[in-house]
């Protein structure tokens, strides 16, 4: 067992506090207008964001001072928790459907989305699978196939809510784990061929998920349907120019971007603060990314590695792929910003894998 360290890497506690911040303002300032006239209260969606953002610094704290092989002994429990929860939200009367997908358990405001804590088990489960097998990862019957099967048994199970968003961050992040661990590249290139069809027949399957390839090519051929969302999300970043029109002075927030406080927070917050602003949230994520990358390098085992590997995977590509939709580089998808989103489950969870990631930098050689 690795010898603790007495202090946490600091950039990256610092860094992570300072995104929630900026996430807490912009939440307010995307969502004031919506949640006045819905409920009749302009910090509707703030004040339980606070909330949620109290409970999840609360979680990083704890898990911040928890060895991190704690993760290594009850990756089994905590995988077959996430799978019934994920079987448990499918059961009507349970299960809380919203936007087409039955993917929430509890009450209004106040319920989690299972879905999203499957991606931080997944990379626990997935981390000791690797870090206990990686001499066999070469192999397609005894490494490959094994590790690869309870992520798309995960992934479809998530699909039947459906939510093809928070299912393509965990199979990419799972993905960018075992290619980490020294699986060969000609065994990826058919695989990913494999997979590029099953995600066409997915595509196929549903016909809103066609709408939303077509409206990205080109939005304004359905400008008041599939591709309305890309088109106001255009709007709100094009105005605000370098420096922005000013903190709380987005024009997109008044009805014209649908609920700009989840997915699309980013487009309110470029109209608001500028090329200057979303340059500087990027550059934060960077540093993030940075430091989670140390901390997996200098990590003193395989599997602190391969943990500290699938959270910046994760952080990383939630982070692409919502950025890519908001600046329509992407089809629409459901995936909220880490930090920044308005999302209890979604905030929570992300703190949460800091504090995992704080937990091995007392621990890394860096």
């Amino acid at each position: 067992m690795p010898t603790k360290r007495s202090t946490p890497d600091f950039i990256l506690l610092i860094v992570t506090f300072t995104l929630l911040a900026l996430g807490l303002i912009m939440v307010y300032s995307a969502s004031a207008v919506w949640a006045d006239y819905k409920f009749q209260d302009s910090f509707y969606f703030a004040k339980r964001q606070m909330l949620f953002a109290g409970v999840g610094v609360v979680a990083m704290l704890f898990v911040m001072n928890i060895d991190y092989w704690t993760w290594r002994k009850f990756a089994k429990v905590i995988m077959i928790i996430c799978f019934v929860l994920l079987i448990v939200v499918l059961i009507p009367g349970i299960g809380t459907e919203r936007n087409g997908s039955r993917s929430w358990i509890g009450v209004g405001a106040f319920s989690i989305q299972p879905s999203e804590f499957m991606k931080l088990a997944m990379i626990a489960f997935l981390s000791k699978y690797l870090s206990e097998n990686q001499k066999n990862i070469t192999s397609l019957r005894k490494g490959l196939f094994p590790s690869l099967g309870l992520v798309f048994l995960a992934f479809g199970m998530i699909m039947l809510q459906p939510d093809l968003g928070t299912g393509t961050v965990m199979v990419g992040t799972c993905i960018v784990m075992i290619f980490v661990s020294g699986a060969r590249i000609l065994h990826f290139v058919g695989l990913g061929v494999i997979g590029l069809l099953g995600f066409v027949a997915l595509v196929v399957s549903a016909p809103y998920r066609i709408q939303r390839i077509t409206s990205f090519l080109d939005p304004w051929s359905d400008a008041q349907g599939s591709g309305f969302q890309i088109i106001q999300s255009l709007y709100a970043i094009g105005p605000g120019g370098l420096f922005g029109l000013g903190l709380g002075q987005s024009r997109q927030k008044f009805f014209y971007l649908p609920e700009p406080q989840t997915d699309f927070i980013f487009a309110i917050l470029a109209e608001e603060l500028g090329f200057i602003g979303g340059s500087f949230i990027l550059l934060l994520f960077a540093l993030l990314l940075w430091r989670g990358i140390r901390i997996a390098l200098g990590a003193p085992d395989l599997f602190g590695s391969f943990l500290a590997v699938g959270i910046i995977a994760m952080i990383a590509i939630q982070v692409m792929i919502n950025i890519g939709v908001v600046t329509g580089l992407m089809p629409v998808t459901g995936i909220t910003l880490p930090f920044l989103s308005y999302g209890g489950s979604s905030l929570t969870l992300m703190l949460l894998a800091i504090g995992v990631l704080l937990n091995i930098s007392r621990h890394s050689r860096y």
